[in-house]
């Protein structure tokens, strides 16, 4: 007997180990167990879906950024004064930008609410109108807060002129590190 012959022999009951296997198993199709995707695309990391929302709330989170910190770093990026002049004017017209971006929410915001005051009103429907009329009286309210705001700004006062003073003491803060490292700590 060769040593290939183990492998081809015949059980007692006349079944070979092969003919056993191939009609135990039955065909399984690829897609049950393997999912095919791209293997480029990784999964998005699950985020929480949160609207577009261009109200007063976008003006906030602007306004509420911390720009002493980012003073700070680009004091030691560019310890120059002309550096600190330019980066003022631009987060003066970043908060601009965003002031428009809000003013112009609102009154879109307000104008679809009056068409739609209007039209349910013409159709009776008194307490849809009501509620339509309290969210216009908040988008009011908001965009004359807005508008309070861009007002103090253009007259550096207020918090828009908060971001300005945040981001200079931030710079200077920045060229007192650099100062106190290179020559203050020096030993003579």
């Amino acid at each position: 007997m060769s040593l290939f012959d183990i492998f081809n022999r015949q059980r007692q009951n006349g079944h070979t180990h092969t003919m056993a296997i191939e009609t135990a198993i039955p065909d399984i199709p690829e897609t049950t167990f393997i999912e095919k995707a791209s293997p480029e695309k990784e999964p998005a990391d699950e985020k929480p879906v949160t609207p577009f929302n261009g109200g007063i709330h976008l003006l906030y989170d602007f306004l509420d950024k911390n720009y002493e910190s980012k003073g700070y770093n680009d004091a030691l990026i560019n310890p120059d004064t002309t550096h600190l002049e330019q980066n003022v004017i631009a987060l003066k017209n970043d908060l601009e930008r965003s002031i428009r971006k809000v003013k112009t929410f609102y009154e879109d915001f307000i104008r679809q609410i009056n068409f739609h005051i209007s039209s349910r009103s013409r159709s009776g429907m008194i307490d849809t109108v009501e509620e339509l009329t309290i969210k216009k009286e908040i988008a009011e309210s908001h965009i004359s807060q807005v508008k309070e705001i861009e007002a103090q700004a253009k007259l550096n006062e207020g918090v828009g002129h908060g971001i300005v003073i945040s981001y200079s003491r931030g710079f200077r803060n920045g060229l007192a590190a650099i100062s106190s490292h290179i020559i203050l700590n020096k030993n003579f």
